[in-house]
Parts: structure tokens; C-alpha cells; sequence
């Protein structure tokens, strides 16, 4: 690389780690970029979701706040999103990449379609005891699903994983969206850094170190930023500002 696309790639993961702490759909940012200076698509994806571990990281820490109660919740669900994240991580190294190209836009429109639609269905849902309520039986068999899903999705691609993550959290618990956030970060990043990790020992030959090494640097100054200023955004603003990403997304990978 040169000094001017050194410089691209770490200011796309500086991009990539503020928007994933945020709302989650920094590899839009990242990925195009790796693209340009040359990568070829696999090692490019595989370069992405080791780059990035350290904005998750950043951006998960940044909402520690949030995540006050939710700790036995996260280590339930934790498990799912491994499964996941290996799962996904084997399916980007022996299917082809077309695989899910028809299923992925679907999916992230469902997504977007429960984000926006959220508050409305949350009031329509029977009272489940509060945001504090132990979540058990049915609810929990759906949320350790939609982790291993969206965990499955991220390990092998990443792009919008956490737009998929609130669009399903938010359908089955009762908390604010910042908390959803919260809870969306450190899955996101338990997904990405046990991928990263299979990719590291299975792959490591398709690692470009220096892209993923400017991406890391940037992106765990972007999420530690964006984490700051990011949890203090109203709800709706937040709302919509996964809303317009989870479109730009589609869109992008329709036409891309």
C-alpha cells in the first residue's frame, strides 16, 4: 500500500469503529475501501473483522453504563453468538460468496422494518414485568436463536449484523434502545473476535496484517469516540439513524 492508502484505511476503520458502536454497520465504511487498494474479496472480509475487534472492543467499554443488569443475560446468550461466529467463519472459507447475496437484503430490511417499528410493537406485546424481568423459556429459546443467527451472519460477513441484532433484541425484550446498543456491542464483538481468532488459525495466509493492523488502530479510536458522544443520542435519533444505514446497506448490496 501507499502512504495515502495506509492513510484511507485507517481513517475507513476510525469510520467503520464509530459507526459500529453506534449502530452497526461499519463494514459498509470499511470493506469498499479494503476493496480499492487492492484486496481481493475474502481476504478483504477476513482483514475486516480482525481490524475491527478492537472498535467493538472500544465501543463496548464506551457503554459499560448500559450494560449495568444485563450481565446474566450476555453470558447466556454469549454462547450462541461463538457457535455463530464459527459457524459463519467456516461458510466464508468453503462457499462461494454469492451464497447469500439474494437472502442477505431480506434480512436486513426485516431488520430495519422491526427497528422503526419497535415502540409500536412493544406496547401491542403482553407486559413481560419490566426491563428487569428475568428473561426464561420461550423468549430466551428465541434470543439464544436470533445470537447464533445474526452471530452466524457476522462471522461470515458482518455487514449490518448489529441493524439485525436490535431489529431482533428489540422485538423479544423490553429495554431502551441505548441498552439494546449496549447489548448489541458486546455480542458483536464476542462474533468478531472468535472469527477473527478461527481466521487467525485456519486462514492466516489470507490476513493482510498491515490493512487489518491500520484498521484496528483506527477503529479503536473511532468506537472509544463515537461510544462517548453516541449513548447520549434521544432515542429517535438513534432510531433512525440505524433506520437510514440499514437502507444504505441494502441498497449497497443490491447494486454492489
Amino acid at each position: 500500500m501507499t502512504g495515502w492508502e495506509m492513510v484511507a484505511v485507517a481513517a475507513a476503520g476510525f469510520g467503520a469503529g464509530g459507526i459500529n458502536a453506534v449502530v452497526g454497520s461499519g463494514t459498509l465504511v470499511s470493506f469498499p475501501v479494503l476493496l480499492a487498494v487492492g484486496l481481493p474479496p475474502v481476504p478483504a472480509t477476513i482483514s475486516n473483522s480482525l481490524g475491527l475487534v478492537a472498535g467493538n472492543l472500544s465501543g463496548s467499554i464506551g457503554y459499560r453504563r448500559e450494560l449495568r443488569g444485563q450481565r446474566r443475560l450476555l453470558l447466556r446468550l454469549m454462547p450462541a453468538s461463538i457457535l455463530g461466529a464459527l459457524t459463519g467463519a467456516f461458510l466464508l472459507l468453503h462457499l462461494p460468496a454469492a451464497t447469500f447475496e439474494a437472502v442477505v437484503p431480506v434480512l436486513i430490511g426485516l431488520a430495519v422494518v422491526l427497528v422503526a417499528l419497535q415502540p409500536l410493537v412493544q406496547r401491542r406485546l403482553p407486559a413481560r414485568g419490566g426491563p428487569s424481568a428475568p428473561v426464561t423459556g420461550g423468549r430466551l429459546a428465541a434470543l439464544f436463536a436470533g445470537a447464533y443467527a445474526t452471530g452466524t451472519y457476522g462471522g461470515y460477513f458482518a455487514a449490518s449484523q448489529g441493524v439485525l441484532q436490535i431489529g431482533i433484541f428489540g422485538l423479544l425484550l423490553r429495554e431502551s434502545l441505548q441498552r439494546l446498543n449496549a447489548l448489541k456491542n458486546v455480542l458483536t464483538l464476542t462474533v468478531n473476535a472468535v472469527a477473527a481468532g478461527a481466521y487467525v488459525v485456519v486462514a492466516a495466509d489470507r490476513i493482510d496484517w498491515a490493512a487489518a493492523g491500520l484498521l484496528a488502530a483506527g477503529s479503536l479510536v473511532g468506537g472509544a469516540v463515537s461510544s462517548r458522544y453516541g449513548r447520549r443520542l434521544p432515542a429517535a435519533v438513534l432510531r433512525g439513524a440505524i433506520v437510514v444505514l440499514g437502507v444504505v446497506a441494502i441498497v449497497v448490496l443490491v447494486t454492489g
